[in-house]
């Protein structure tokens, strides 16, 4: 096997630049814990920005990719798979909408979604043609095609990359008054927004702020999206982050962990009278509900629901949040989130910025990243426990050094948990 080294060489030189990772090697995963060559150790509190909810390579989710892939892969929606209605019926019935329309990515979601929106507004609202008009929240993150860098409002998303979609009109997150007042213009056809907003920073809005969403939407005829990609199957501590409010969507979008981290699956859910705009040809993929996707997606909500990860979420979530707050950290300003979606915002002032701050957790074994320079956020597999959790906050608490001690700087791990893993004179 490459070294890490090699393996990091070898991506500087050959791949696209468009990512700028941590300099760790991930080559093996098993529950909660990666590996990289050299057999160092490390606890994700990634796992791949919330799509590996179950935990790395599952055992139930890996049969069953096994034993399908070994039957089918691919026969395109030219024709019937013998697994596509199956998933169709439980993921329906297990969020409560009557259709599924099934993709491979987060933001082909999204992209149906918007299609999907406009083209209801035209044929159901009475929008007139080329006029309908969606809204998003600012400091939102739906995806980097260009229909949702047209919804961005970062500038690093935008520069250099338009010109851009029109028809996207852009509120405060978490602003009721800025919504109603977005709501008056008769050419709304959606509101899509974030129930938290993850790369944002996992800002939390304020209780009752979906619930007031979902009543000005009605009021105003307008299709009311939630983009759950990152907050839905049970990551927040239940199914939907819209449930703890106890509101239903017109729209929700799901992905991520849809698949259990084994490949990449996204889903649009729906009522008869929404997502039966779409007309054969209106919109479609080669890869959009394949025979393996599907056969790895059901199984993936079985664990989900099977493990009772929702409940583990919360428990676990609320152990986190508390135990960073024990910490009782200078360093630390502010620790929210809800279930295992969670972030800390360090002060600017004392503390090292978010990316040294996670090269100095890798260090000691634990993987996170940056949102914002301020802000790292910490999202494990559901299926981690208790003293999982415990560890990782105790290795947080070793990384957070003051920014003026940062020549501390840490020696690579042996093994994970061993007294190796500490700075130098801590």
């Amino acid at each position: 096997m490459l070294t890490s080294e090699q393996i990091i060489a070898l991506e500087s030189k050959y791949g696209a630049q468009n990512y700028a990772p941590l300099p760790v090697v991930v080559c093996r995963g098993e529950g909660v814990y990666v590996w990289d060559p050299e057999g160092n150790c490390y606890l994700d509190f990634l796992s791949g920005i919330g799509a590996v909810s179950q935990g790395h390579c599952h055992p139930k989710i890996i049969a069953a990719l096994t034993e399908q892939a070994q039957r089918l892969t691919l026969a395109s929606r030219a024709f019937y798979g013998n697994t596509f209605g199956p998933f169709a019926e439980y993921i329906t019935k297990l969020f409560g909408y009557d259709r599924v329309l099934v993709m491979n990515t987060g933001v082909e979601a999204v992209e149906a979604t918007l299609k999907l929106c406009r083209k209801w507004g035209y044929r159901t609202k009475g929008i007139p043609e080329h006029a309908a008009k969606i809204i998003f929240c600012q400091n939102n993150f739906h995806g980097r095609t260009v229909a949702a860098i047209s919804a961005s409002t970062s500038p690093q998303a935008q520069a250099g990359f338009g010109p851009f979609v029109p028809g996207i009109v852009h509120i405060p997150y978490d602003d009721i008054p800025a919504l109603a007042e977005a709501l008056k213009d008769p050419h709304v056809a959606a509101f899509v927004v974030e129930p938290i907003q993850g790369e944002g920073g996992v800002v939390v809005p304020q209780t009752g702020y979906l619930k007031a969403v979902r009543e000005l939407c009605t009021a105003a005829n307008v299709l009311f999206v939630a983009d759950e990609i990152q907050t839905g199957i049970a990551r927040t501590g239940q199914r939907l982050a819209c449930d703890h409010e106890g509101v239903r969507p017109d729209v929700v979008l799901l992905g991520k962990s849809l698949s259990g981290g084994t490949m990449p699956v996204s889903a649009v859910l729906a009522d008869d009278k929404v997502m039966l705009t779409f007309q054969p040809g209106d919109h479609g993929s080669t890869f959009g509900g394949n025979p393996l996707a599907c056969a790895v997606a059901l199984t993936a909500l079985r664990v989900v629901e099977e493990e009772g990860l929702a409940a583990n979420a919360l428990r676990c979530g609320e152990l986190f949040r508390q135990a960073v707050r024990d910490l009782k950290s200078p360093l630390i300003t502010e620790v929210r989130g809800r279930g295992l979606l969670n972030a800390i915002v360090l002060d600017p002032e004392l503390a090292p910025k978010g990316k040294e701050l996670c090269l100095r957790l890798k260090a000691l074994g634990l993987l996170a990243r940056e949102t914002r320079e301020t802000v790292v956020r910490f999202a494990p597999p559901l299926i981690i426990t208790p003293e999982q959790i415990a560890e990782g906050v105790r290795l947080l608490g070793k990384a957070l050094v003051p920014v003026e001690h940062r020549d501390l700087a840490p020696p690579l791990i042996v093994k994970h948990g061993e007294a190796a893993a500490v700075f130098r004179g801590a």
